[in-house]
Formats: structure tokens, C-alpha cells, sequence
């Protein structure tokens, strides 16, 4: 619930009495205007970004809280201190139950887990797939060496897509109620779309294979009470790797601006018609790319945490969006990528 001028009637303030009306009519902006206060800051400024708490009726400003909140979220919302569920529940750490999660394909070979990535760089070796001195092209990732590992790799994202209340997908899906894909066609986009080079294409759907065969991207999904979810490289990654695909479902934005709350909302197409701006919603279909960490481009200390780039690209007609890094990445390092690198309204301003 966002707190107003005047504190909500489902509870009452026993330390203050009723705002008069003069009081809205009032320039001033000290917090003595104001019945609320943020817990965290002890303002009752910019009462637009402060929150009720539903069991408490305690104030937290969103910027305040640890994970922020970039917008107000529906419904019931509850503070760190009445949440029951603070911490996620792992995700069981077992070879079938993962297989079933993430719909890998079944193999008749019961080493489907224990393939390395020496065979997959074997079959790669075979494609014209590699860095190019005279002309850079995109690479797939290799996945993890130790099959155990890369179990514990999907059960991390199993815990966050559970947690979140979202189900695993690796490609764009489109829902009856929303935009049809006969929607997607990146010839709409304002400015023209990058068409994806051939081997680009390749390299795309290399990775997708690998991911069905449950050869995931070497990437853990963590829990952090300051950002969040966040992923962090659990091998050494190379500039120009394609790190994951953008998915979830696709709508048009005229459905999305009053009535989406999700912080997670990606522009797939920018057309010159309103009416044919397209984004994607993973709120309720996604993969990893839902738990990457957006950097803070009001600071250049954000600005330097960046190390993947969101593109959008023209796929057989269709607008795709894929996160690529931008650099060498260390194992161990997180994942960051510029939120606002079409658009600038994403308020990253209070993001750490």
C-alpha cells in the first residue's frame, strides 16, 4: 500500500493526530508534513515511493528497502520483519526433479548429466563458430566441466524462478490474451534492427541446444538481502559470449503501462507506431536473464560494474533480445548490465 498525505483508515496513528486540511495545501516539504515515515531513513518524504506494511502498518521508502522495489508492488505487500519468507527454500539438489523443472530431454543414456564441455567444444570444433581476427562474432558458452556442479548450477535457478512464483522458459512464448507473434516483426522497429549474421544465428541455436540437454551456462543464481537475486559467473566467461536469451511472455506495451508492477519488463520492439511496441513480461515465464542485476548508470561506479550489454536483434524477421557480455568476465564476478540502454526510464538511481 503507498502511504499518502494522510495515513490510511484500516489503521489508526496513535502518535499524531488527524492531518488538517490545511495541511494540503502546504509548499513545505519537511517531514513534520508528513503522518508517515520511512523506518529505514526516519522521512516521510516523497510519501509516492513509501510504503504500508499490511500486518504492521509500518513506512519503508522503495529505495530503502534491502532488496529495493522499483515500483509499488499489487496487492498484499508485507516489511522484511513481518515476511515470512525472507530467505528462500532451496530447490532439491536431484538429478530427476531438476530434469523434470526444466523439461530437459530425456536421454536413453544415463550419463546425460556427465557430459563435459571437452565433447561439446569437440562438436563446436566442427562449426566455423570461433573469434575471428578480422571480424568479431558472438560465442557460445561453455558449460561446466563437473556435471554435479552444473546440477548445483540449475537447482540455483530452480530456487529463484520457485521463489519468484515463475516457470522456466527459454524462448519468447506467446499467450492467447496478448500480443500474437504474427506482432513480433522487427521490420516495425523505429530506427531499423541489427540483423543476427548467420553464424550468429548458429552459435544462438547452439546454445539452446546445450541448455535442453541440461548443459546449462555457467552461472549461480544467489541470494543477496541488498540487491536480491543476482548471478554471478561460476567459470571464467569470454567477451562477446552469449550468456542468455531475454524470454517471458510478449505484449503489447499499451497493455503493460498502468497495470504491470513487475521490475523485470524488457523492450522487444520500439515501432514508430505506439501501437505496435512490443515488451517482454517475465513475471510469469522466464530463464536466468529474469535474475541478472541492473548496474546504477547515475554513478560511475555503476557504470563500471557493467560487464554484459543487452542487443536487440533481427532473427529470421523477428525481433530477439539477447545479453552478451561485453568483456572477459572472472569466475566469481557478478553480472551487470545497463537497464536503461534504449530507454531511460528505468529508475535506477538508488540501485547499489
Amino acid at each position: 500500500m503507498v502511504a499518502v498525505r494522510r495515513r490510511r483508515t484500516q489503521a489508526s496513528n496513535p502518535r499524531s493526530e488527524p492531518p488538517q486540511a490545511d495541511d494540503f495545501d502546504s509548499d513545505s516539504d519537511s517531514d513534520s508534513d508528513w503522518d508517515t515515515v520511512c523506518e529505514e531513513c526516519n522521512s516521510g518524504k516523497q510519501p509516492a515511493k513509501l510504503l504500508l506494511c499490511d500486518k504492521c502498518d509500518k513506512g519503508f521508502h522503495l529505495f530503502c528497502l534491502r532488496p529495493i522495489l522499483v515500483s509499488v508492488p499489487k496487492g498484499s505487500w508485507f516489511c522484511p520483519s513481518c515476511s515470512k519468507h525472507q530467505i528462500p527454500r532451496s530447490f532439491p539438489l536431484v538429478q530427476t526433479k531438476i530434469i523434470d523443472f526444466f523439461r530437459i530431454k530425456r536421454s536413453t543414456d544415463s550419463s546425460q548429466f556427465s557430459t563435459s564441455s571437452d565433447s561439446v567444444g569437440k562438436k563446436r570444433k566442427k562449426t566455423s563458430l570461433v573469434m575471428s581476427k578480422k571480424k568479431r562474432k558472438l560465442l557460445p558458452y561453455i558449460p561446466t566441466n563437473d556435471s554435479q556442479r552444473r546440477l548445483e548450477q540449475m537447482a540455483s535457478l530452480a530456487t529463484a524462478l520457485r521463489a519468484s512464483n515463475t516457470r522456466f522458459s527459454n524462448e519468447l512464448t506467446y499467450v492467447s490474451d496478448k500480443a500474437p507473434r504474427s506482432a513480433n516483426q522487427a521490420a516495425f522497429e523505429k530506427q531499423g534492427m541489427q540483423v543476427l549474421s548467420k553464424d550468429g544465428v548458429e552459435t544462438l541455436a547452439l546454445c539452446k541446444s546445450m541448455m535442453d540437454r541440461g548443459e546449462c551456462p555457467p552461472l549461480m543464481v544467489v541470494f543477496d538481502p541488498y540487491e536480491g537475486f543476482a548471478v554471478e559467473a561460476d567459470r571464467f566467461i569470454k567477451d562477446w559470449t552469449i550468456i542468455t536469451e531475454y524470454v517471458g511472455d510478449v505484449d503489447y506495451l499499451s497493455n503493460r503501462e498502468d497495470d504491470y508492477d513487475g521490475d523485470s519488463m524488457m523492450t522487444l520492439l520500439h515501432a514508430s507506431d505506439p501501437t505496435q511496441c512490443l515488451v517482454i513480461c517475465p513475471d510469469k515465464r522466464s530463464n536466468i536473464a529474469r535474475f541478472i542485476s541492473g548496474i546504477n548508470n547515475h554513478s560511475p561506479e555503476g557504470r563500471k560494474k557493467q560487464n554484459l550489454k543487452c542487443v536487440r536483434f533481427n532473427i529470421n524477421g523477428e525481433a530477439r533480445v539477447l545479453l552478451v557480455a561485453n568483456r572477459d568476465i572472472s569466475k566469481g564476478e557478478r553480472l551487470y548490465y545497463d537497464y536503461n540502454g534504449y530507454e531511460h526510464e528505468y529508475p535506477t538511481e538508488h540501485f547499489v
